[in-house]
């Protein structure tokens, strides 16, 4: 069993500031992770699908799920589908078993209500300048909510993921120089080139 709170310190100083979506993130990958019964990974054999979009409240959600899931944008294995919400569906590649969570709506908008968005988010400071006495209340609420409070988790389900292989395929542009992956390459006369110089 993973515990959120293990990962809470490093969460912030990966995630760069405190705020209560980043370990709202932790609490359901974490959750994710142990419905599934499967550990943090360090290779891509889960990935993680997140609901997010860009530019709204509480995208830091995602980077809770990538500290406790090990799913990452590097590695490839986290993606989003750009609907605007904060649910995470969480595949394990190897058996094709998968859990979606998402936060509780009324945890979410009781979140809202504080002072930490009330006085300060959403009248535009930063979140690196709003004092701990405004925010660590919620970082501590946020930790400590029981579960079946602030979350609701799926039953498991399955999702056939595609195979997929691994390219180590790339070349040089025959114009910039620069190294691009096979794939992404194009042709332009007789050159082999990148997306960009194909569009000049």
């Amino acid at each position: 069993m993973i515990d959120a709170k293990d990962w809470l310190e490093f969460g912030q100083k990966f995630h760069g500031h405190k705020c209560p979506a980043m370990p709202n993130g932790l609490r359901v990958g974490a959750a994710a992770l142990n419905k599934l019964g499967v550990e943090r990974t360090g290779d891509s054999n889960i990935h993680a699908i997140l609901e997010l979009g860009d530019n709204h409240c509480a995208t830091c959600f995602a980077d809770g799920i990538q500290v406790i899931t090990g799913c990452t944008f590097g590695k490839g294995n986290i993606s989003k589908t750009y609907k605007g919400k904060w649910g995470v569906t969480l595949i394990d590649k190897a058996t094709n078993r998968a859990v979606r969570v998402t936060p509780k709506a009324e945890a979410m908008m009781a979140n809202k209500k504080t002072e930490f968005f009330t006085k300060y988010r959403m009248v535009g400071v930063a979140p690196t300048k709003v004092p701990d006495e405004a925010v660590e209340p919620l970082v501590n609420m946020v930790m400590a909510a029981p579960e079946e409070k602030m979350m609701d988790i799926s039953e498991i389900f399955t999702y056939e993921w595609p195979k997929e292989k691994h390219s180590f395929d790339g070349f040089v542009c025959d114009e910039c120089g620069e190294m691009v992956v096979e794939k992404y390459g194009r042709i332009k006369g007789d050159k082999h080139v990148c997306i960009d110089c194909a569009n000049k």
